[in-house]
């Protein structure tokens, strides 16, 4: 029997969805015969009395949750998410240099600092990338700090504004689509997949509505006997480039195959949307943590 922990933040456990994959995540743990109990950030010194810790919290350097991933690592427990990996997907610039260096197929994309967001750098850009640009601040999470631009001033405007944030700004092709899919993976296996479809009018999975309003995607599930192969084989590429632990990694689809737009540690896990059609989300995580077996699920 293992000791299993879930550290987690209050503001978490306000989505019912949230809050029901937590519970799940237990209730696993308790079937395949593993004591689970919840921690917060007053319980933090408690993770090395535990074999293994699951983050269900925002993870950033700057957060509680990486003080949580750091302690568990050199406790010695296995943790999702553990360190190496919150810092690479944290900072856009440094993961997207991971996929390039793998040789992941992704859109163009490239990276610059104060001086180089320019009117004549904007014009150079439109013309190799094409109109419009995506911008993305290396820190962004939840489609925040991610916008389109479609001219040399509002690229000025945009890139000046995200860099206030960080000292290098993100500049990328755009790819429209209806939809992503996000590949969930743990330890280079295939956890889940499932369909983000973009709500009417939007172009990312969060978006705004003209009157500012969540404007979000809805998920689609999908067996697993109807996933094609080639996404499977570009979402695992993109995932290994990071590292080993759990990531979900959005992929869109063209007539040519497949592309990856990101990879991200801390993937939402939500009851009734990446567990759709696979609840074996939840003891897969779990058989993990405690350092048994587990068979992907493609």
């Amino acid at each position: 029997m293992a000791r299993l922990a879930i550290f987690t933040e209050r503001y978490t456990i306000r989505r019912s969805v949230e809050l029901t994959a937590l519970t799940n995540f237990r209730i696993a743990a308790g079937k395949l015969g593993h004591d689970c109990d919840f921690l917060f950030r007053s319980e933090i010194m408690s993770i090395p009395r535990y074999d293994g810790l699951l983050i269900r919290a925002l993870t950033d350097p700057l957060n509680t949750s990486y003080v949580a991933a750091r302690l568990a690592q050199v406790s010695g427990l296995r943790v999702i998410d553990e360190p190496d990996s919150i810092l690479v997907c944290c900072d856009k610039v440094n993961m997207y240099q991971h996929l390039m260096r793998a040789g992941v197929p992704m859109p163009d994309t490239c990276f610059l600092t104060d001086d180089q967001v320019t009117p004549e750098q904007a014009h150079e850009l439109f013309e190799s990338y094409g109109t419009p640009l995506v911008l993305k601040a290396p820190n962004s999470s939840f489609s925040a700090y991610v916008e389109k631009v479609h001219d040399a001033a509002s690229f000025v405007k945009v890139g000046k504004r995200f860099l206030r944030r960080a000292d290098r700004l993100v500049v990328q092709q755009y790819l429209p689509s209806a939809f992503d899919w996000r590949v969930t993976m743990l330890d280079g296996k295939v956890l889940s997949v499932v369909k983000y479809v973009m709500a009417e009018g939007a172009w990312r999975i969060h978006d705004k509505d003209e009157d500012g309003r969540d404007n979000l995607c809805t998920v689609e599930g999908i067996q697993s006997n109807q996933v094609n192969p080639q996404l499977v084989q570009v979402a695992l590429k993109a995932g290994n480039a990071i590292g080993r632990s759990l990531y979900g990694v959005d992929v869109k689809e063209f007539d040519d195959g497949f592309m990856v737009i990101e990879v991200n540690d801390n993937p939402n896990i939500d009851a009734g949307n990446e567990d759709s059609n696979n609840p074996e989300v939840y003891r897969n995580v779990v058989r993990y943590l405690a350092g048994e077996p587990w068979e992907g699920w493609i």
